[in-house]
């Protein structure tokens, strides 16, 4: 398969197929002419990436899931301790992300969204410091 056909099979684009080859996460054939000859296998994996991608893995993470993927000795406790790792820090993510939420409402709320100059939303921004101190 060529590129373009294996891109619309997994999903991903053409230059994010290219990325991944060039650090090493799937190594295509070569043809005579030098283009990409990817085999079912490659897709594969490419599909695989892509899932573990769209759930958030870093691409370090997903080298290790492959890898865990490929040694058929694994233990499921690797797998299952990786995961849990990458929910941890997903969570650490919601958490700052609903703080940062809390803190704008606050903000906003404050604000009073009139003509006047003075804006908590910005005073906040500046560190405190009202508009008219700058």
């Amino acid at each position: 398969m060529n590129i373009g056909t294996v891109s619309r099979a997994c999903g991903l684009p053409d230059k994010t197929i290219r990325y991944y080859e060039e650090i090493g996460l799937i190594h295509p054939a070569r043809g005579a002419n030098g283009y990409r000859d990817f085999s079912d296998r490659d897709l594969h994996k490419l599909t695989f990436l892509a899932r573990a991608r769209s759930l958030g893995f870093s691409i370090e993470d997903c080298r290790t899931l492959m890898s865990l993927y490929e040694d058929h000795a694994r233990a499921s406790a690797d797998v299952k301790m990786l995961a849990q790792d990458h929910i941890r820090r997903i969570e650490e993510k919601v958490a700052k992300l609903l703080s940062m939420r809390d803190t704008l409402n606050d903000l906003v709320t404050h604000c009073h969204g009139d003509s006047r100059p003075d804006c908590p939303i910005l005073d906040d921004l500046a560190g405190g410091a009202s508009a008219s101190g700058r």
